[in-house]
């Protein structure tokens, strides 16, 4: 029987990796829009045995419906010509429910996309969410918390190139996938022994009821729209 040294079942609760977990990134036009803030593309990757599951992998483009003026946080490749021939959001909404509805959200600085993912899909439930960052600075690494740092300090950069294809930093499918990569090597240094999902969860759980608010710095640094955090 092949053992996962990141999961650990010893009555007090469910291995993390028998869960049901998804990480997701999006990528928005800005906080500097308030309430106007648009997704401009979104990846959700489901994890199997705590691991990312590229094959079942989702992502879009998604059209705001309106011209987005050019920006120095918004990503290479999301530009208006792009975004004009993708699908509008209600047209997107019924994949991502059924892609995210009861599962538990793994993501880099997940508040931040769950806001803005829960203001234009608010029929969306999610049964938790799980935050790297939060599990990041919990354990003090002594080193940046961005993610592209910690993946990095990780060794994880080769294998996400791998299995991100041709997707870059600051890209919603490179992002996820660097995220759900990122969990498990957290966990492992948070519990060598192993993890309960309650483990988990006690340490980097966000609340689900009360997305982050509009932070003044979001609106004019990437590093807050990109999750990108000391």
């Amino acid at each position: 029987m092949t053992t996962n040294p990141g999961a650990r079942t010893d009555g007090t609760g469910e291995a993390w990796t028998s869960a049901s977990l998804a990480a997701l990134d999006l990528e928005g036009s800005g906080a500097q829009d308030h309430e106007d803030e648009a997704i401009l593309e979104i990846a959700i990757v489901p994890l199997a045995a705590g691991q990312p599951d590229t094959d079942a992998a989702y992502t879009t483009l998604i059209n705001p419906g309106r011209r987005i003026p050019r920006r120095p946080w918004i990503s290479p490749g999301l530009t208006n010509a792009a975004l004009a021939t993708a699908p509008v959001s209600a047209e997107v909404e019924p994949e991502l429910a059924h892609r995210i509805d009861g599962r538990i959200l793994v993501g880099h600085n997940i508040g931040v996309d769950w806001r803005l993912l829960h203001r234009r899909h608010p029929a969306i439930t999610p049964a938790a969410l799980i935050d790297t960052l939060r599990l990041a600075r919990h354990l003090k690494l002594g080193a940046k918390n961005s993610l592209s740092a910690l993946t990095a300090q990780f060794g994880l950069s080769a294998e996400i190139e791998r299995l991100a294809g041709g997707s870059q930093p600051h890209r919603a499918l490179w992002d996820t996938i660097a995220a759900a990569l990122l969990l498990p090597a957290l966990i492992a240094k948070a519990w060598p022994t192993g993890a309960t999902l309650t483990d988990l969860l006690g340490i980097a759980a966000i609340d689900l009821q009360t997305p982050s608010p509009i932070k003044t710095s979001e609106a004019v640094t990437q590093d807050a729209l990109f999750g990108a955090a000391e």
